[in-house]
């Protein structure tokens, strides 16, 4: 039986969530980018904001990814390690790691130019994935940027959600399309793909088509792309839809939750901070409604600040917006 819907038990020294693929020195403008000014460094990377995320909380997070042999990489790991994230990352000798700049544009529109081609996160590869799989977690989570990298990173990360369901972990796949890096005809089969040996699959609305059936663009009807993919074995789809709070279709079920009202300041990073709600929720064993709940929660904390993963909340901290609109947060 695969726990799609239960709490995962297990020892206390097991990691709870493993999760692969680039992360980025995140340099942060003041201003525009040609304007140039001073500026700010960060970890930039959506599997490492979710593993982050997730330690904050309490759990037992592992990121796994390549860095160059660069002060960019030592930083990095330095980062992950004082916010108690597991694993070192592997260093590559013969490759950079890759930066992103990040401009504000206006009010919470923000613009990003990357410089990873050729990154040492872009070699990650399948015999990384397998040596890390070696001691299973409780969940696997992987991301559509991954497979967006090279075909190395690709083949790794269809390695690590078919090897992780058959070794019995529960798979969880964000689709989290960038057209930056791919085209939606690129990106289409692959991501079909991963689907298939997902557990949970969390999308924007927009990017339900990508992981639908067929050789086309797919339906854009949620309910019959929601229908397909609990056909094809996906237990939990989970929609992303920002101010509009989310949605989790679970066992052909609809349950949502609202956004938390707050003052928006960056939308970077939210929908990584709304996947670790959802997953550490998961990992309590909550209820479908209160795994939404969660998530929006740390969906609202990340949009409330600059920055990917700053401002996320500890597991004690998941109350202060209760205080702040007098709802309640699990």
């Amino acid at each position: 039986m695969r726990a799609n819907d239960a709490g995962l038990g297990g020892e206390s020294t097991r990691t709870d969530v493993l999760t692969l693929g680039e992360s980025m020195a995140s340099i942060r403008a003041s201003g525009l980018l040609r304007h140039g000014g001073s500026m700010s460094m960060s970890l930039g990377g959506a599997e490492s904001n979710v593993a982050i995320a997730l330690s904050r909380l309490g759990h037992r997070a592992r990121w796994l990814g390549r860095v160059g042999d660069d002060e960019f990489g030592a930083f990095i790991a330095r980062t992950l390690r004082a916010e108690g994230v597991l694993g070192s990352p592997l260093v590559d000798p013969d490759r950079p790691t890759g930066v992103m700049f990040l401009e504000s544009r206006i009010a919470d529109i923000s613009r990003v130019a990357y410089y990873r081609a050729g990154s040492a996160g872009s070699a990650i590869s399948a015999a990384d994935v397998t040596a890390a799989l070696a001691d299973p977690p409780r969940i696997l989570h992987v991301t559509g940027i991954t497979p967006a990298l090279s075909e190395d990173a690709a083949d790794a990360c269809l390695t690590a959600v078919r090897d992780a369901r058959a070794a019995g972990v529960l798979v969880s796949f964000d689709v989290n399309f960038r057209s930056k890096l791919w085209s939606s005809d690129d990106a289409r089969p692959v991501l079909r793909d991963i689907a298939e040996h997902a557990d949970i699959l969390i999308a924007s609305d927009d990017e339900l088509p990508l992981v639908a059936s067929g050789t086309g663009p797919g339906t854009a009807d949620e309910t019959e792309v929601v229908h397909d993919l609990h056909a094809r074995g996906v237990g939990q789809v989970v929609i992303k839809r920002g101010a509009d709070g989310a949605t989790a279709w679970v066992d052909g079920a609809p349950t949502s939750a609202p956004a938390r009202p707050v003052t928006v300041i960056d939308t970077v990073g939210a929908g990584d901070a709304f996947t670790a709600g959802y997953l550490s929720a998961v990992l309590d064993g909550m209820t479908v409604a209160e795994r939404l709940d969660r998530g929006v929660v740390l969906g609202a904390f990340a949009v409330s600040a600059s920055g990917d993963w700053e401002a996320l909340p500890t597991r004690a901290e998941l109350g202060l917006l209760d205080r702040a609109v007098g709802s309640t947060i699990r």
